[in-house]
């Protein structure tokens, strides 16, 4: 770990911005003080969003373009950027002029931004943002209905308006690079995923064709981050529009009529409101979905239901098309892992979730980290899971009567064995023989109930390089220039709240970063297995007596959300914090080694 840098050696802003940072070295660099200059080296602004948004869908191509999302910014911005653009709906973008595989090693920080323009536009370090597409937008009538805006399943009428877009994946469909499809989720609920056609010509990109997804009679939700797999389908992540651990809620009449996302994703898939007694299933919801097909003229959308089901913010597939790591963004959430049967398919595998041992004698969350054990849940497929979330279709509002739903004494006796479900758990499955349901319609409760960590609070983006992780665990030649022989897994954790802070179970983390959040790493091994989480960086030491974006430093790290892992091992990293101009970041975890 890295010791504490000598007071004499800091200004007190730098002091501000690395209170809490911990540079990811190799084990043998771990005891080697690190300069100012390359404390300074470590975080550098790429750039700020305007007032009200957060920075989402970060994303770059093999050749080095890198888009990025304004996401939901205030309906009050009126400043003009330098491409006329205002921006006050959502908006999906690129920087202009930089290739972001050729950044010098040594960068220059955009400015905080002070003026009402800076505050209300996109402020870059390097090239210029420029828009390709607003909420709204019908690219001359080939999205008829407007970007962003999801129509019920019939599309008979409009349900919402989205200003959220989220994930982006660019998907080639020349040799070169410079054409393909930019997919983007709208993150709502329900949710939605649009599909570009884009073409770039004298280093500029423009959209020559459009479409909103179709996801059918179920729809889907809460869109939030996203992939590529490796064989080139992009991964939507449902997140969400849930009720958390309490999926009973939603055949509970007087809960449903005051909950928003129960009435608009009911609006979705019955939009004729011809069975309003009829509760819409849930569990057709929160999956990843894969969009097979992808640049045919209709995309197919897939449920993956054997990954399980929770409050999905991301999964990744490792270089070996079968291993997939998948975070649960939601209170007390639970790292989970994926290991498909055969190589990129990914509808039959076994679940697995992570238990945690906290290192000993350590609460603070810069210092902090922990030993895996993967614990199995249970093997799926999605047809059998299918054919479980099918009889869920049409059960009616209990009205005060025994739910439904899977509860938690579901799984407690399906994890010690028993041959019947109980006859006071959900209605549906009440004495009847016991199966494998609760692993895939309710993987926390499952995970949980077999010993599972289930404290992770906002378990946000999950990531790798492709390249990089491919080299190191196979040894196969991919990055230019270096040799590498350690990759990791990165993610982000938004704020180290609720169950990570209460001094229970397996996290036991002291309250100083608290809300300003941080991110960690795991190592991959043998397999593309990993065995260890460590923290890479944290943001400042949270202070809850100040007000708004004080409560972190402008300096450091204020919630991450989304990250992306560069083919030179840096780390983009997008904000979803307290700040009125959240930042995306390049965080280097090499600066203590000067390169």
């Amino acid at each position: 770990m890295m010791p504490v840098l000598q007071k004499h050696k800091l200004t007190m802003a730098l002091m501000l911005a690395t209170a809490t940072l911990l540079t990811a070295c190799d084990d043998d660099n771990s005891d080697k003080r690190v300069t100012e200059k390359e404390v300074e080296s470590t975080l550098t602004r790429l750039a700020t969003v305007p007032a009200g948004a957060e920075v989402t869908g970060a994303y770059i191509t093999e050749q080095g373009d890198l888009f990025f999302n304004v996401q939901h910014p205030s309906s009050e911005n009126i400043a003009v950027s330098h491409d006329g653009k205002v921006f006050n709906t959502g908006t999906v973008g690129y920087l202009s002029g930089v290739n972001m595989n050729k950044l010098p090693k040594v960068l220059t920080s955009s400015p905080v931004p002070k003026s009402d323009q800076d505050r209300q536009t996109v402020v870059s370090a390097y090239g210029q943002y420029k828009v390709l597409a607003q909420t709204g937008d019908t690219f001359a009538g080939a999205i008829p209905n407007g970007l962003g805006n999801v129509y019920d399943h019939k599309n008979i009428a409009p349900v919402i308006s989205i200003d959220d877009p989220d994930f982006n994946g660019f998907i080639p469909s020349n040799e070169n690079g410079t054409e393909g499809y930019l997919f983007t989720n709208w993150e709502s609920a329900p949710g939605g995923m649009s599909r570009l056609k884009i073409k770039k010509a004298d280093n500029e990109w423009t959209v020559e064709d459009g479409m909103m997804i179709d996801f059918g009679q179920w729809g889907t939700t809460g869109n939030c981050f996203g992939s590529v797999s490796p064989w080139g389908t992009p991964l939507t992540s449902e997140e969400w529009g849930n009720a958390g651990d309490e999926t009973h809620l939603w055949d509970d009449r007087n809960w449903a009529e005051q909950d928003g996302r129960h009435r608009t994703i009911k609006a979705y898939m019955d939009p004729n409101d011809e069975k309003p007694n009829v509760v819409p299933n849930t569990y057709r919801l929160h999956y990843i979905v894969e969009i097979a097909d992808p640049l045919t003229d209709q995309p197919k959308p897939i449920k993956r239901y054997a990954m399980g089901r929770y409050e999905h913010e991301n999964s990744i597939v490792m270089p070996d098309e079968k291993t997939v790591y998948l975070s649960q963004d939601n209170t007390n959430g639970v790292l989970f892992k994926f290991v498909a049967d055969t190589a990129q398919d990914l509808s039959s595998g076994a679940l697995y979730g992570a238990k945690l041992t906290q290192d000993a004698n350590r609460h603070d969350p810069a210092t902090t980290g922990f030993d895996i054990e993967w614990i199995k849940i249970a093997h799926g497929n999605d047809t059998e899971i299918e054919s479980w979330i099918a009889e869920y279709d049409n059960v009616e509002y209990h009205d005060g009567g025994q739910t439904h739903y899977l509860l938690d004494r579901d799984a407690e006796a399906w994890a010690q064995g028993a041959d019947l479900y109980p006859d006071d758990g959900g209605k549906v499955t009440a004495g009847k023989e016991m199966d494998n349901r609760i692993a895939f319609l309710e993987s926390r409760k499952a995970a949980r109930a077999l010993g599972a960590t289930a404290e992770w609070r906002k378990f946000e983006g999950i990531y790798i390089n492709q390249k990089r992780a491919k080299e190191a665990v196979e040894g196969v030649d991919l990055i230019a220039n270096e040799s590498v022989d350690k990759a990791y897994v990165y993610f982000a954790i938004a704020d180290l709240d609720k169950g990570m802070i209460d001094e229970e179970g397996d996290i036991q983390l002291s309250d100083r970063v608290k809300d300003c959040g941080g991110v960690y790493r795991m190592k991959l091994g043998e397999n593309y297995d990993v065995n260890r989480i460590e923290p890479v960086v944290m943001g400042s030491t949270y202070r809850a007596e100040l007000s708004g974006a004080e409560r972190c430093d402008v300096n450091s790290l204020s919630q991450p959300d989304n990250l992306i892992v560069m083919d030179d091992g840096r780390l983009v990293i997008g904000e979803d914090g307290f700040q009125e101009n959240n930042t995306l970041w390049l965080y280097n975890p090499h600066a203590n080694k000067q390169n």
